[in-house]
Parts: C-alpha cells; structure tokens; sequence
C-alpha cells in the first residue's frame, strides 16, 4: 500500500512545495518508508536543475570512509561536468549526499546523464528544465524540511509515499521516476506491474535506463520513451491501459501536463476534484482535504479512465 498525490493549477503558480507537503502528510498512514516530490516551476532558457545523489542515506552511518568517498565522488562529477563543457551556476547541497546542481549545457543530455551517472554511487533523480525531483526516506514532514520544500511554488506537482513491499528501502526505490529522453517528466504509482520484467527488457533493449528493481520505473521510461518519439501523453496512457499488465493507478507530470491512468479491475484506490482554476487528485480524500478543507464535491474516476490537464 502507498499513497499518491497530484495537484495542477491551471493559469497561474501556487505554493505546490507547501500544499504537496500537506497533502502527503495526510498520506503518511499508506507509506512510512520514503517520500518523494516532483515539483514543476518556470523554465529558464538555457538552464537545467540537475538534483542528483551520490550516497544512500543508510551509507552515512556505515563503518567505512563515506566522507571521503563523497568529496571524491562530487570532484569527479564536477571534473567530469567541465569535460563536457557543462557550465555550473549555482550549486546547493541539500544533504551532504543529495546535490542540486543550476546547469547550462548545449550539448546531448542523455550523455550528460550517462557520463555522471557512471561515477560510482551516482545517480541522478532528475534533470530538468521545469522539473525538480526530490525524495528521501522518511515522512513527508520529515522529507519537505530537510530540502527546505515548504517555499517551493510552481504550477503542478506530484507526490509519493512509500510502503516497501518487493524492492529495499532506499532512495533509488523511491518514487517519483523520472527518465529520459524526455527530460521533464516524473511519474508516481500505486500497484503492481505483473509483466514488468517482459516490458524492462523491452525498453532495455531500445536503449533506456533503468536505476532499480521497482516496478514503477517502467512507468516512467515507457511514456518517456513515448512522448519522445512523438506520441501524445493522452496517447500515452491509454496504450498503457492495453500494453501493461497488473493493478495500478499511476499520475504522471510532464513540464506542462498532469495525467492519470487506473487499470482495467480499478482496484486501486483514486480520488479526484477538479475546478476551473484547480485539479486535486489522491489515493484517499483526507489527502484533498488538506489543502481543501471547505465542503467539496469529488469523484473516483472509472476503470481504464485516463485523464490529462493542462497548467
């Protein structure tokens, strides 16, 4: 059992670090073991937002040199960015093992990500130019304090919280996905995915990367792949629906789209509230409610239901 959370105000930025935090502490009872963000905000030409970590949280309290192996791992990152002619606006360490990086870089980024990504311990959570992706175990409260979240505004979001079921309790296995090609999108799920493996191998074999073992990262490299070869993400969802195997309910965020998928049985659980201005969906309505606690009128969307918003 997880919970996920997606909230899109359309024509206009609200504070989505601030309500996401709320709307995934409502959640906390469906997933004590991680939390993660994907918040969306307004692109700067040129730059990108590389959030990238290199350790897991549980490596801090082993018994080796994790220190020196973390100063050593960000000098060949930053050599490695320097290599590629990557210029390095702004830099912020948000843990002492989770970077956030202010990028400009002209040249191919699926490389970029590839050539950073092999710096051992290395892997980056997202690279984007709307997009910042940020997750860690613990609670939401927890999560949204350490990385200072709270102030965040932007135009949409979504939002996970993590009940360890089939793969370990890491950051790698935490949710939102992100993938590229396609560099702005991030997806959250709640389910399980039975003809995941068929479908990796798929993906693996056109090329696409894979961090973890957790079923949900096929969600995300599958529409990635997708919308970069030109198909809709309305399209999108509705070949997942056919394509993919299992019980799942899944939201998806792209730099200017929020969607959802439930599957053919519906047996995972969706609440959604939708206004001219605001679209709040949830795994459970408590989640809505603490952002909206005035009287309102929800839905449960239908098996095989797909939806997109535009922000």
């Amino acid at each position: 059992m997880c919970g996920i959370a997606g909230v899109i105000h359309r024509g206009g930025m609200s504070g989505v670090g601030a309500e996401m935090t709320s709307m995934l502490k409502a959640l906390k009872h469906r997933g004590p073991d991680s939390t993660g963000f994907a918040l969306y905000g307004t692109p700067v030409a040129g730059d990108y937002v590389m959030r990238f970590k290199v350790a897991e949280q549980e490596d801090m309290g082993s018994g080796f040199d994790i220190h020196g192996k973390i100063r050593d791992r960000l000098a060949e990152v930053d050599r490695r960015l320097a290599e590629l002619k990557v210029t390095v606006k702004d830099r912020d360490a948000s843990t002492e093992y989770a970077m956030r990086y202010v990028i400009s870089y002209e040249g191919d980024l699926e490389h970029l990500a590839r050539y950073v990504e092999d710096v051992e311990g290395t892997e980056i959570l997202s690279l984007g130019s709307a997009l910042e992706l940020v997750k860690d175990l613990g609670d939401a409260t927890v999560v949204s304090e350490q990385y200072e979240l709270g102030g965040v505004t932007g135009t949409h979001a979504i939002g996970h919280t993590r009940m360890a079921t089939e793969s370990d309790v890491d950051i790698r296995s935490a949710h939102p996905y992100w993938a590229f090609p396609y560099n702005d999108i991030a997806v959250v799920h709640n389910g399980q995915i039975t003809n995941y493996w068929i479908k990796r191998r798929e993906m693996e074999r056109r090329g696409h990367r894979f961090m973890s073992d957790c079923d949900s990262e096929l969600l995300a490299v599958y529409v990635a792949h997708h919308l970069a070869h030109g198909i809709t993400l309305e399209e999108s969802l509705e070949r997942s629906i056919r394509e993919i195997d299992g019980v799942f309910t899944y939201l998806v965020a792209t730099r200017d789209q929020l969607g959802m998928a439930k599957d053919t049985m519906a047996a995972k659980p969706l609440v959604l509230y939708e206004s001219d201005d605001l679209i709040a969906l949830a795994s459970e309505e408590v989640a809505i409610r603490a952002i909206l606690p005035e009287e309102i009128d929800t839905y449960d969307p239908y098996d095989e239901e797909t939806r997109v918003w535009q922000a």
